[in-house]
């Protein structure tokens, strides 16, 4: 008797376990953000792309530090016949064989104000050369050379581009905090695809177990010649079209629950029940707040600011390139030569050398005029698309608060209509039960009251649509009422 006490414990309790596991998991739209910024394959993107800028950022900046290298030869043989020039003038050929070692250790520094770069060097080295019966060995040490190279009138690029990195990478942090709210606008939209799915099911589900009991009824009353045939005939076609509705729903909830497991990487097997996002009151958004927002903080304004400067670079390309230029070399050091190393590098002797190379155009047939032309006819091209883009942009900004505002309202009305819409066919359902109205009054109430339902869940998802939008647009939190932010650090360093 007690084992199957012990049986009957455990099969029930089997079973309590299945009932729980077979439970929905109830998911928020604010969940499904969440899980959709932390997990989805778009979020990991914008993770991956922020830290490219941002090594590429510090690449930039690590070019302006100094750079130590050392490059060497360790040997280079060599034994062969070369040409000679003798006393008398004549040509004749001798054989040589000899082996030569170098090292060289250079600290170099670019000047990122002038394009110039400065650099100080120290090397050595060794031939050793090889004759019938004996060698001989030779040493060159160079125990410090001091130099500098200087383009005189040369474009300079690292002046540039000292003011458009920094620009790029912080559009590219902006973009990233924009990715992440188009990510909340993509889970926004897998979510209420879903939820309309399992709402239009529910709705199907509804429509067939009314149209059952209606078509039911219809037949006792028809037997006893209460209404007509075609009465009779209009709820079975409406009870065969509820039923392939519901079949058709079934599958756009399959479709949709796997786009949504799909996108927010969630096990296949895990039932999902979504809850209806109700918002909170929201004041209406200002608009000079929304536009003052969007000017500070989006990377579309820090784009344009970088088109200037580039078109800016480029007319000065244009100017200083295929005109007059002159570069300035020059360097001072010490150099000894000895039979040992020791010796080599005792009272060493002064080298110096300085150079200053000319390029002066003659005739170009006005090529270099017609590259500095185009260069600024590209600058004014993009000084005016900038200037209309700013007012575009202002303009975007308007119609999307202009847009959420009024969706407010529409989401109320949209609320109500579902109710009422809810009430009149109750009411024309029992009207229809008791003879008051005909199939058709009850068909219209039907398709009314479905229609008012999708319609709330439509603009639910519209509303939240327009709220992310104008995230997205000024990245700013109206509802904290600060500017969005994210720990940077902590993204490049997971």
């Amino acid at each position: 008797m007690k084992k199957y006490i012990i049986l009957f414990i455990v099969l029930l309790s089997f079973g309590f376990l299945c009932q729980v596991r077979a439970q929905p998991r109830e998911l928020t739209l604010e969940e499904v953000i969440r899980i959709a910024k932390s997990q989805s394959p778009d979020a990991l993107i914008a993770k991956h792309q922020l830290r490219a800028s941002y090594w590429s950022f510090k690449t930039f900046k690590r070019s302006l530090l100094p750079s130590l290298s050392f490059d060497g030869t360790i040997p280079s043989l060599n034994r062969a016949f070369k040409t000679y020039t003798n006393s008398s003038g004549t040509e004749e050929y001798i054989n040589q064989s000899y082996t030569s070692y170098s090292g060289n250790l250079r600290l170099n520094k670019m000047i990122g104000l002038t394009g110039g770069n400065i650099f100080l060097s120290s090397g050595l080295q060794r031939i050793d050369n090889f004759y019938d019966t004996t060698s001989t060995s030779n040493y060159l040490s160079t125990p410090i050379n001091l130099g500098f190279r200087q383009p005189l009138f040369n474009y300079n690029p690292y002046k540039w581009n000292k003011q458009i990195e920094p620009l790029k990478y912080q559009a590219a942090k902006r973009t990233y905090i924009e990715t992440v709210e188009q990510v909340s606008l993509t889970a926004v939209n897998y979510f209420f695809n879903l939820l309309s799915a399992q709402i239009e099911q529910r709705v199907a589900q509804i429509n067939v177990s009314n149209y059952d009991t209606l078509y039911k009824i219809a037949q006792g009353r028809y037997v006893s010649g209460k209404i007509a045939e075609n009465d009779l005939l209009q709820l079975e076609l409406n009870f065969l079209n509820a039923q392939s509705a519901l079949e058709n729903s079934n599958l756009a909830l399959e479709n949709a629950t796997f786009r949504l497991k799909s996108f927010l990487r969630l096990k296949n097997d895990e039932n999902i029940l979504l809850v209806i996002p109700q918002p909170d009151k929201i004041a209406e958004v200002d608009y000079e707040l929304a536009l003052e927002q969007a000017m500070n903080n989006s990377s579309t304004i820090i784009d344009f600011e970088r088109r200037l400067l580039e078109s800016r670079a480029n007319v000065n390309q244009a100017k200083t390139e295929n005109g007059f230029n002159a570069n300035l070399y020059a360097v001072f050091g010490l150099m000894g030569s000895a039979f040992n190393v020791g010796d080599s590098y005792t009272n060493p002797e002064n080298q110096q050398q300085l150079s200053v190379g000319l390029e002066v155009p003659i005739l170009d047939w006005g090529m270099r005029k017609g590259k500095v032309k185009l260069a600024e006819s590209n600058a004014d091209l993009v000084q005016t698309s900038v200037e209309q883009e700013r007012l575009d942009f202002s303009q975007n900004v308007f119609l999307q608060v202009s847009e959420y505002n009024m969706q407010q309202n529409q989401l109320l009305i949209a609320s109500k209509s579902d109710t009422v819409a809810a009430k009149s066919y109750e009411a024309s359902k029992n009207r229809y039960l008791i003879g008051k109205i005909s199939v058709t009054d009850l068909n219209i109430a039907q398709t009314e009251k479905d229609k008012a339902t999708i319609a709330h869940i439509r603009a639910l998802q519209t509303f939240w649509r327009n709220y992310y939008d104008l995230r997205k647009m000024t990245l700013y939190d109206f509802v904290n009422q600060k500017p969005l932010d994210v720990d940077f650090e902590e993204i490049i360093a997971d």
